[in-house]
Order: structure tokens, then C-alpha cells, then sequence
């Protein structure tokens, strides 16, 4: 198994210490809150990160209480009834960012939500069941079912939300390269997947650490050092 040691304490020593580090760093929502959360606020969240996927995302973060406005504060079952007509019209809104097909995301995204909703009571309840030890599994069940939800945009979503998930950001890659992990710079087929998350969980059994702690952990261990504000 790659040793997690060396990687925390290049962590610590190009952070500045423990107290640096940590800043840098925020935990899961506990699981009942995680559980509190609506079905609404999941859809504005994948809908949030699909628009800010390839844009400026201070555009979006501004013009989001508008967005939350015009899809109707995000109820899925009020999405999956609009109109193709209404959709178009969301089209030449100027309070949002008048992108048509990722405006088509939305009510795929409030079906597939509604879908998973009819099983599992609530999307929530639906991703807390997901086993831990497949994340990567989960994030090819986002690519396949839900729409403009692969990539990054997927996991973003996760971690926004308060779900314990690790990112396979190009520093993250490379620091599991940096500990002999062989996979491509882009992690996609099976084979690489398999070898993260095999990674991730045997550091997550042995440190006892979330894999969001292990994930900014790996990211503050490379590239840029950026330093908190």
C-alpha cells in the first residue's frame, strides 16, 4: 500500500503547519443533516455546478438568486412540468445565463431526481445509502443517469452538498502518481478507477481520516502553493 506519512507531512511543511493546513480543510455535514437536506437543494446545486462547468464561476455564484428565481426556487416536481415553450422562454431571460442546452439539464436532472426520489424517499436518503467504499462507482452513476453530471461537476456537486467524497483534480492525480499509483493523468476506465478508490479506502481505514481530509490533504502535497486568505 502507497504510505499516506510522507504525503501529510509534505502537506504540513509546504502549508506552513498544522494550523495552515487545517484552514484549508473542511469535514462531511453529519448524517442527519446531510438527510435534512430538500430534493430542491440538490437540483440547484447540480444545476449550479453544470453552468459554472467551462464559465466564470463568479458570474454564476452572482447571478444565482436570479437562477433560483426563474427555475422556481429548484422543486423538482415543479421543473419536470414545464413546457418546452417555458424552457425556451428561459432561453432569452437576461437574469440568467442564457445557455439553452445546459438550461435543458434542469428538468432532466428534477426527472432523474423524482425517479430516484419514488425508490429512495429522498435524494439524500438515496446518495447516504450509496456504499463509501464506491465513490467512484457513484460518480459514473452521475455521468450515465443524470445529465451534464460527469467529469469534475459530479463530485463537485458531492462535495458541496456535504457528501465525504474525494477529488481527482490533476493535483490529486498527481500526488497518487507521486505514491506509485499507476493511473493516467485522467483517471477514466475501470481499471484506473478501481486503483483510486482502492487507494482512498485503504488510507481512509488505516488514518481514519475522511476522504475529504485525504483528498485536500493530497492537493495541498503538490502543484501551487496556494496559501489560505
Amino acid at each position: 500500500m502507497a504510505k499516506f506519512e510522507p504525503i501529510l507531512e509534505r502537506a504540513l511543511f509546504r502549508k506552513g503547519g498544522e494550523r495552515v493546513l487545517e484552514a484549508m480543510i473542511y469535514e462531511p455535514l453529519p448524517k442527519a443533516h446531510f438527510l435534512s437536506q430538500s430534493d430542491a437543494r440538490f437540483l440547484s446545486m447540480m444545476t449550479k455546478v453544470v453552468f459554472q462547468a467551462g464559465f466564470v464561476w463568479r458570474v454564476i455564484e452572482n447571478k444565482w438568486e436570479d437562477f433560483e428565481t426563474v427555475f422556481f426556487g429548484f422543486e423538482p416536481e415543479k421543473i419536470i412540468l414545464l413546457s418546452p415553450e417555458q424552457l425556451e422562454k428561459f432561453g432569452t431571460d437576461k437574469r440568467i445565463v442564457r445557455n439553452m442546452q445546459k438550461i435543458m439539464s434542469v428538468p432532466q436532472n428534477a426527472s432523474y431526481i423524482v425517479d430516484i426520489g419514488m425508490e429512495h424517499k429522498s435524494y439524500a436518503a438515496f446518495l447516504a445509502q450509496w456504499p463509501k467504499e464506491d465513490l467512484t462507482g457513484l460518480y459514473s452513476h452521475l455521468k450515465k443517469v443524470g445529465c451534464r453530471l460527469g467529469g469534475m461537476s459530479g463530485p463537485r456537486m458531492l462535495r458541496q452538498m456535504g457528501l465525504d467524497t474525494f477529488m481527482l483534480t490533476q493535483d490529486v492525480v498527481t500526488c497518487l502518481q507521486g505514491a506509485g499509483i499507476d493511473v493516467a493523468n485522467v483517471p477514466t476506465n475501470k481499471t484506473d478507477l478501481a486503483k483510486v478508490q482502492r487507494c482512498f479506502n485503504e488510507w481512509h481505514d488505516k488514518t481514519g481520516f475522511s476522504f475529504n481530509r485525504l483528498s485536500r490533504i493530497c492537493a495541498s502535497s503538490v502543484g501551487e502553493n496556494y496559501m489560505p486568505s
